[in-house]
């Protein structure tokens, strides 16, 4: 089975990481999606992170009707802080079945080469990249690189920040999320201060 693994903070998960997995297991050859919440880092500033056992309960309230697309915490039990590389031999480790690929926009493409281990990732593990408006260009190493599949996914412009923002000035974003998160969301007031 070929497992494709979306990294986020997902503070919040938003509709805009939904078109982008559902766009990917449906356009590719993978079988699963597996949305990987990064736990917060404890050396860095909590500003407005929720705690990670909230972010993965967002993140299963999001995908709950999508049998493709599936919550990870398999980042929580790592030690701090960690690195794609480790995770990606980690969970190779824990699941020998499965053939793990990494999903990573087109910016994160850009600033591959600073990644730690980042020929170790790309020798075992393909790489599907998603396109993203962004400066800067994708170094010539990686351009025809037979392990990094370009995606001709749709380009999302939603982001968690624009919706953090936009619940703390009280606006309506209730169209970024799905219905499930926003109850969440509210019930819990997050993000209102």
């Amino acid at each position: 089975m070929k497992i494709g693994l979306y990294f986020g903070t997902f503070n919040p998960i938003h509709v805009g990481h939904l078109i982008i997995a559902n766009h990917m297991v449906e356009n590719s050859d993978l079988d699963e999606i597996w949305m990987v919440v990064t736990p917060h880092n404890p050396f860095k500033k909590k500003s407005s992170l929720l705690d990670n056992h909230h972010r993965l309960e967002l993140v299963y309230k999001a995908t709950e009707e999508y049998t493709k697309i599936k919550p990870s915490n398999i980042e929580f039990k790592l030690p701090q802080p960690n690195y794609t590389a480790h995770t990606l031999a980690h969970i190779s480790d824990l699941y020998k079945d499965k053939d793990f690929s990494l999903i990573m926009g087109e910016d994160n493409l850009k600033s591959f080469h600073k990644w730690k281990n980042f020929e170790t990732i790309l020798e075992h593990h393909k790489i599907y990249v998603y396109p993203r408006i962004s400066k800067g260009i994708i170094a010539t190493q990686f351009d025809e690189h037979p392990k990094i599949h370009k995606i001709a996914a749709p380009i999302v412009q939603v982001s968690s920040t624009m919706i953090r923002n936009g619940i703390k000035d009280g606006k309506n974003i209730k169209p970024m999320l799905t219905k499930e998160v926003w109850s969440y969301i509210d019930e819990m007031n997050f993000y209102r201060k």
